[in-house]
């Protein structure tokens, strides 16, 4: 284990050198250190963490509940909802079709329709934190649109769940389906009234004792929440989501930062050691085919999310190129797909997707001028930047931020 965190370090600080997201560099070191890879193997059974790997997936998902509010469904009411469900139409909808299009199974499609259709908020928010475009006025649409595809995300999970269970009949799905939707709505119902007696539960000024009640409250829920055919990773999203908007919410959002970093390296540093290299070029040319279909999705998508708010050619390559990443919700469904004994193709697909996605997703960004040359429309309009700007910042001049008005965003 300590090799683990060690190997994933090493390989983050040299990738961090060139401007790598963390998340597939740790997926590379548990390929490299894997049992499946010629050299030295750190871990021949990939299910030695097994159990940490699941804590990974909980606290990344709880992490996600405690910074997601309901207010923020609010928030940019009709264009964040329009913006955000094109989004998903136009990408969830050409997964399903690339899905059927492989001919790999009903239910396979059915998770590469998630895999190609949901970005990575965690990639994403690195991206314009590491761009310096927090302040420019097509922020507020990308984070707008991940909000919407957080809430998918979690009723696509639910609903997804007892369909990879392998319900035997129509009437036995229907029975896990309602099982899971009610605990789901339980849970909904807990976090929308129950914040108050929540709040009273975990306060407590000792942080020992508060990691201690948080921790316990969203890995036990989520050990409830896959009794009920609900994938625990959607339990502990709702605790977090109970949780932050109690008292304690922003001290809860502090301490378990370095807890959700830690294990979250090992659950994609073990996902890395479940891929056979030798399998990635089977794969290779659904991969690439994959990718130029997200690729030109996210450009629709960014054309359409413009029109809703008047932006420009610049602004509109930011939108495209910034949501192209894929990350830890495309492992989360792989997970669920492995466990349900579906195509084993599927596992060296995801990881070949998401590890090209990962490093050409902040590459684009940087360099989404290049873009916003070719793109129709005009050139006027609210936008992120002048057209053709070469430091790719997004931004106008040389600060990228000075001739424009900041639009104050919370990440």
């Amino acid at each position: 284990m300590g090799g683990a965190f060690l190997a994933a370090a090493v390989l983050a600080r040299l990738g961090g050198r060139i401007g790598l997201p963390t998340i597939p560099l740790f997926i590379l070191a548990g390929i490299l250190l894997g049992p499946h890879t010629p050299g030295y193997t750190l871990l021949s059974n990939p299910h030695d963490l097994e159990m940490l790997s699941a804590l990974g997936l909980v606290l990344l998902l709880f992490y996600l509940g405690l910074e997601f509010h309901l207010d923020d469904l609010k928030t940019g009411g009709r264009k964040m909802a329009i913006a955000g469900g094109t989004y998903l139409v136009l990408n969830v909808g050409a997964g399903l079709g690339f899905g059927f299009a492989l001919g790999w199974g009903t239910s396979e499609a059915l998770v590469l329709a998630g895999v190609l259709g949901i970005s990575s908020s965690a990639i994403v928010t690195k991206i314009l934190v590491d761009l310096k475009r927090i302040g420019n006025p097509e922020t507020r649409p990308i984070l707008g649109i991940i909000v919407v595809e957080d809430v998918f995300l979690a009723l696509y999970l639910a609903a997804l769940q007892p369909i990879l269970s392998g319900a035997d009949s129509l009437s036995a799905m229907l029975v896990d389906g309602g099982k899971a939707f009610g605990f789901l709505l339980l849970l909904a119902l807990a976090a929308r009234f129950g914040t108050k007696i929540i709040g009273k539960l975990m306060n407590t000024k000792d942080d020992e004792l508060l990691v201690i009640s948080f921790l316990g409250a969203a890995v036990f829920v989520a050990g409830i929440s896959e009794m009920f055919g609900v994938a625990d990773a959607i339990g502990a999203f709702m605790v977090g989501l109970m949780l932050g908007s109690t008292a304690s919410g922003e001290r809860i959002l502090k301490l378990v930062h370095p807890l959700r970093d830690a294990f979250g390296a090992i659950f994609f540093f073990a996902f890395g050691l479940s891929i056979d290299p030798g399998d990635l070029p089977s794969v290779f040319w659904p991969v690439v085919a994959a990718v130029v279909l997200t690729l030109a999705m996210n450009v629709a998508a960014g054309l359409a999310a413009s029109r809703v708010y008047d932006f420009g050619r610049q602004a509109t390559a930011n939108i495209a190129t910034t949501l192209v990443a894929r990350g830890e919700f495309a492992l989360i469904l792989a997970t669920m797909a492995a466990a349900a004994g579906l195509d084993k193709r599927l596992s060296p697909f995801i990881a070949g997707y998401v590890l090209l996605l990962a490093v050409l997703a902040p590459l684009a960004a940087g360099r989404s001028h290049w873009l916003a040359r070719i793109l129709p429309g005009p050139r006027g309009g609210k936008d992120g930047g002048g057209d053709g700007d070469d430091d790719g910042s997004g931004g106008g001049g040389k600060d990228g931020d000075k001739d424009q008005q900041q639009v104050p965003v919370s990440v």
